[in-house]
């Protein structure tokens, strides 16, 4: 893909503090993960920064930085993103993001619980309204999960895995509903089961480009015009992890099982599974710098495969994040196997500025049509400015380079996994 800029513009950003922590943190003030009930350990904000320290010292030329009071980590905290960019899907875009995060409890390992909303329209008439919701009862005791999407989404398809020409694409509109429940208990330290509904729809599917009226109705009879899933999921969840906005240890091991039925809606049964596995620790040890690893596995169980756009495709996973250097949807199949690892660094001492460089592969195993057996690697770097320094919250910007020419940014609110 040809290379292109980006920009990004903040204009209003965090006006109060998230509460949320990491192990190491805890460690420095004594805090071990067997204690309960203790207080959350001070943080030395005078020693670190954010954009709105910037934001502060800039406009109302305050440098009084001070230490976290114990009172500001048990409340409601908000933070507001206007920003503008620039990604291979949207092409220029205008993003309003908002985040709020708070605690259910009070004691040093509760987990933060948060919601994200934001609105998006891009260069290519593309809407995109996402409202995510992550709780986390008292005691840790239930996580309840919720990814809502509205999406209005011109974007382009290639068939099947990576049989197509790169460019040779062609451009589809339709119309998205995303609706994802689902309800986690604790059964043991750190293991959740739970049970979920999910329901997907598309509607108004139809081809945009000025193509011949056989290769429109080929695109018909692959994609159809509307595509609708209703299912019961059932998932397992191990997550060691304190902090899920940045995490810096443990694991993160999330298995989730979805059936649909025509009973429930469907226009056809079929079964897919998701396995998603993390692991974060500081590399070197006693350094601030993280070294992550993420393995993404999403196949499809049975004889009857899931309708096409809801079959395994690149970055259409549950946060549009996977294979960095690639296009949404550039690569799609039966199933999907996916590796990533990330290591991430302070560039600058107070913590404001940060970098990753990452590399991942995506693997397509024939299961439809021959040549469809590939494996497709990625790799790239990018730049990490600080939102908030109490949840270590960030706006990424990376730069992705995969196969055939294809490269172009990436741009999160945070990390990528």
């Amino acid at each position: 893909m040809k290379t292109t800029l980006f920009f990004l513009i903040v204009l209003v950003f965090t006006t109060s503090v998230l509460q949320a922590q990491s192990i190491m943190l805890q460690e420095e003030n004594g805090v071990t993960e067997g204690e309960k009930g203790v207080k959350h350990p001070l943080i030395d904000s005078s020693k670190e920064r954010d954009l709105s320290d910037v934001y502060f010292n800039l406009i109302r030329k305050n440098s009084n930085f001070t230490k976290t009071r114990e009172e500001d980590f048990h409340k409601t905290h908000f933070a507001l993103v206007p920003a503008a960019g620039y990604t291979l899907q949207t092409g220029f875009a205008a993003i309003m993001s908002a985040n709020w995060g708070f605690s259910l409890d009070t004691v040093a390992l509760q987990k933060v619980s948060s919601i994200t909303t934001s609105f998006t329209y891009s260069q290519y008439n593309q809407s995109i309204v996402p409202f995510v919701a992550n709780i986390w009862t008292r005691g840790n005791k239930l996580n309840i999960i919720s990814d809502n999407r509205y999406i209005q989404y011109p974007s382009e398809v290639w068939g099947l895995a990576g049989r197509t020409d790169p460019n040779q694409g062609y451009t589809i509109n339709f119309s998205g509903l995303k609706l994802h429940e689902t309800i986690m208990k604790e059964v043991s330290k750190n293991i959740f089961l739970g049970i979920g509904y999910y329901y997907d729809q598309f509607w108004k599917i139809r081809a945009l480009d000025s193509v011949k009226q056989n290769v429109i109705r080929r695109l018909t009879n692959k994609v159809g015009t509307s595509e609708l899933a209703s299912g019961m999921v059932f998932r397992f969840l191990y997550d060691s992890r304190i902090n899920q906005i940045y995490p810096e240890q443990g694991w993160h091991i999330d298995v989730n099982y979805r059936a649909n039925s025509t009973l429930l809606g469907s226009d056809q049964n079929w079964q897919i599974v998701q396995t998603d596995i993390r692991t974060y620790s500081h590399f070197p040890a006693k350094s601030r710098n993280i070294l992550s690893f993420w393995n993404f596995n999403w196949f499809t169980l049975g004889p009857t495969s899931p309708p096409y756009l809801m079959m395994p495709s690149t970055g259409w996973d549950d946060q549009y994040n996977t294979g960095r250097g690639y296009i949404q949807g550039r690569y799609r199949g039966r199933s999907m196997y996916y590796f990533e690892t990330e290591y991430r660094i302070r560039l600058s001492r107070n913590g404001l500025l940060g970098g990753v460089a990452f590399a991942n592969a995506q693997y397509f195993p024939n299961e439809i049509a021959t040549r469809q057996n590939i494996l497709v690697p990625g790799f790239g770097g990018g730049i990490r400015l600080r939102l908030n320094k109490h949840s270590n919250a960030n706006l990424c910007l990376d730069y992705g380079i995969g196969l055939n020419g294809s490269q172009g940014f990436f741009v999160n609110l945070g990390e990528v996994f």
